[in-house]
């Protein structure tokens, strides 16, 4: 159940350590939670939900609890047979004792009744300096798993759940330094393995996270801020500036494929506005600004960080107030590539499965379920984000208002 839904993507929700495998139960989707999109019911027979896993749903859709207590979960992938690897990151908002075992979970459920049965740690462990990270993906017979300032490639296992051969290292030195130091990663058909550097800072300050100008030029894109591009089928390769593939991105936390295989990135926008910009932003816009955004990923395309942030009531890139803003002019942000869809501020979206499967009605064929982390910066307003919302997409644009 779980495998069919995730299609191998990365997790769609967590809530208090547990990972929730949702599952189509019932019959046809609807009911105020859902008025978009109409989607047909599902080929299957109504059933009421066995348990109660302590999150909201649409009418149509089941939860349990796959696994829990985990340590601070990231992002997950599905193999061939049925086991679920889960990367876990300590860092410095770990707040209980790192994992012993490792920081890589495998899960299995071999009874098939929604939860697993079968948990397993293996990789990285703190005495060896490790600290885990969020990146992981299944490609060719192999798990691909971020390891601190490394990707690794364990052969699968050809039995049990935890692989038994030594990782090969496939990507090293990674920048881990600042604000984002964790790497989301996708790998594409041909073996493109795309990786994500978050920013070091907010905006590029020259003094960070305070009200101060922005670097000009932001030294910090050379090595972070954008998407990188390696081989997943070679060993070796060291990280430098040569690989960047796109930048102007601040947090691309969310990387997944559509049919044609074009790459979608979400992204987390800046914080601080009102914070350090008072006399420009009053506390409402501070909590309703900038939007999160889902970009369509290009080579050598330009998403606007940190000169520019995406306003989503006017609906445009505007010029942060680093670099002159204020909260109005557009001026040279009419360049950079707008976004393919846009959320509430501060949101955090932190995971994104472009559904491929048929396992739901047709409407959702295509769409992006993405999970929000939630975020700090909504104050003097009310907290938001913690949901997975669903996104319809079509032809690389949203198609329709998401729905959580």
């Amino acid at each position: 159940m779980f495998e069919r839904m995730t299609g191998g993507g990365g997790p769609l929700v967590r809530r208090s350590g547990a990972l929730l495998a949702l599952v189509v139960a019932a019959a046809a989707l609807g009911g105020p939670a859902f008025a978009a999109p109409e989607a047909p019911a599902p080929a299957m027979p109504a059933r009421p939900c066995a348990e109660d896993a302590g999150i909201a749903l649409p009418p149509g859709f089941c939860a349990t609890v796959f696994a829990d207590r985990l340590g601070h979960a990231r992002h997950l992938a599905v193999s061939p047979a049925g086991v679920v690897y889960v990367n876990t990151w300590s860092g410095r908002y770990y707040r209980s004792a790192p994992p012993a075992g490792g920081f890589v979970v495998a899960l299995r459920d071999r009874r098939g009744t929604g939860h697993a049965d079968e948990v397993a740690r293996f990789g990285g462990t703190p005495a060896l300096g490790a600290h885990g990270g969020t990146g992981i993906a299944v490609f060719r017979d192999a798990l691909y798993v971020e390891e601190s300032d490394k990707i690794l490639r364990y052969p699968l296992p050809r039995e049990g759940i935890v692989p038994t051969a030594r990782a090969e290292t496939v990507v090293s030195g990674l920048p881990l330094d600042g604000d984002h130091p964790m790497h989301p990663f996708a790998i594409d058909a041909q073996g493109h393995l795309y990786v994500d550097l978050g920013s070091a800072s907010n905006a590029c300050e020259t003094v960070h996270r305070m009200t101060s100008p922005g670097a000009r030029p932001c030294e910090e894109l050379r090595t972070r801020g954008g998407i990188w591009r390696y081989d997943a089928t070679l060993t070796g390769q060291v990280f430098s500036p040569a690989q960047r593939y796109a930048t102007g991105i601040r947090n691309g936390e969310g990387l997944a494929f559509d049919a044609s295989g074009r790459l979608f990135v979400t992204q987390h926008g800046r914080d601080q506005l009102y914070e350090n910009w008072h006399e420009r932003y009053t506390p409402e816009q501070g909590h309703e600004l900038p939007a999160e955004e889902v970009v369509e990923l290009v080579e050598g395309g330009d998403y606007g960080w940190p000169t520019c942030y995406f306003d989503g009531s006017r609906r445009q890139l505007v010029l942060a107030p680093e670099y002159g803003g204020d909260g109005r002019e557009v001026g040279e942000c009419a360049s950079k590539r707008p976004p393919a869809a846009f959320f509430p501020a501060h949101w955090a979206p932190n995971a994104m499965l472009i559904y491929l499967g048929d396992q739901f009605p047709a409407a959702y064929h295509g769409g992006a379920f993405i999970a929000f982390h939630g975020s700090w910066n909504r104050a003097p307003g009310p907290q938001g984000g913690y949901s997975v919302v669903f996104q319809p997409l079509a032809d690389g644009r949203a198609s329709g208002d998401f729905v959580v």
